[in-house]
């Protein structure tokens, strides 16, 4: 019997494969556990639709990434910060400063989470690397100011 599989199950496959099952194992186990569907017409189209739903959701988000990196790649980020003495800062500038920075002034939403860039604890000029997505990332050039 051929199935379309909900879940990994370790032996057969991954979710979202059509698989062969025996018939027993597939009525006695796979089914009433939820661990999978009869490839039937029905499911097969349902499958294939959300196939396609998911791939066109991952071309959104690429598109997505790669007009944030027009958008940021080789700009320059202006922060300013109190000092005290010998130029150093009262505390440090983080990634979450940094990526408020980059909303206000680019127009592109980054997550802290996707920046890395060290803590400034110093004036001057920084680099920095957005991980906008899977292999696309965008170089920014942060610069501390009193």
């Amino acid at each position: 019997m051929e199935v379309i599989l909900k879940k990994d199950v370790k032996g057969l496959g991954k979710a979202g494969e059509k698989v062969k099952a025996s018939d027993g194992y597939a009525r006695n186990f796979l089914f009433p556990k939820g661990l999978a569907v009869e490839a039937n017409a029905q499911t097969l189209t349902e499958y294939k639709n959300s196939e396609a739903s998911k791939q066109h959701k991952i071309d959104v988000e690429i598109a997505a990434a790669k007009d944030a990196k027009a958008k940021l790649d080789g700009k320059t980020v202006r922060l300013t910060a109190k000092a005290g003495q010998n130029g150093r800062l009262f505390g440090s500038v983080t990634a979450k400063d940094v990526a408020q920075a980059i909303s206000d002034q680019l127009g592109v939403a980054v997550d802290k989470r996707k920046l890395s860039v060290a803590d400034i604890k110093n004036f001057g000029t920084y680099s920095a690397e957005v991980k906008l997505y899977t292999g696309i990332s965008a170089a920014v050039t942060v610069e501390v100011t009193e």
